[in-house]
């Protein structure tokens, strides 16, 4: 039997994509924006899990990591994670933010931090999430916002 592959996400993974943040009460914004780094784990032709990075000079934004709540426990998402980081190094990001309700703990197993929404780099407050949440306290009191220095 064949084993969930990651791969780049394409125009017709969207849907997909959006229905997987959306049943996670996460946001499926401005995902074709950044098509070219988001990435899907694809097993027997359905899309059961998403990564996504956006980009800004030496800063960047991790988002969107879901799988589907049947396949947890699979390590797709550590494996959707660490790919989104590599390709954020071979970018040149040094600095990478994201948000999570949920999920700190996950990611502080690659590293990340907590961080004040002042600690963002300028350039990576371009991102919808940063804009939203720094514009709602009450988001923003859900939310936990955090930092890598990639090296």
């Amino acid at each position: 039997m064949p084993q969930p592959r990651i791969r780049r996400s394409r125009a017709e993974d969207v849907p997909a994509i959006e229905a997987l943040l959306v049943a996670e009460h996460l946001p499926p914004y401005a995902i074709a924006e950044f098509l070219e780094t988001f990435w899907v784990v694809e097993d027997g032709g359905r899309v059961v899990g998403s990564a996504g990075l956006e980009v800004y000079g030496e800063a960047g934004v991790l988002r969107s990591v879901v799988v589907q709540p049947g396949r947890r426990g699979e390590n797709l998402g550590e494996r959707l994670t660490r790919t989104a980081l590599r390709e954020a190094r071979r970018r040149g990001v040094r600095r990478l933010y994201l948000f999570t309700m949920h999920a700190a703990d996950f990611f502080r197993r690659f590293g990340f931090a907590e961080c004040g929404l002042d600690e963002f780099d300028e350039a990576a407050r371009q991102s919808f999430q940063y804009r939203a949440v720094s514009s709602m306290p009450e988001l923003a009191g859900r939310l936990t916002a955090m930092r890598l220095d990639l090296t």
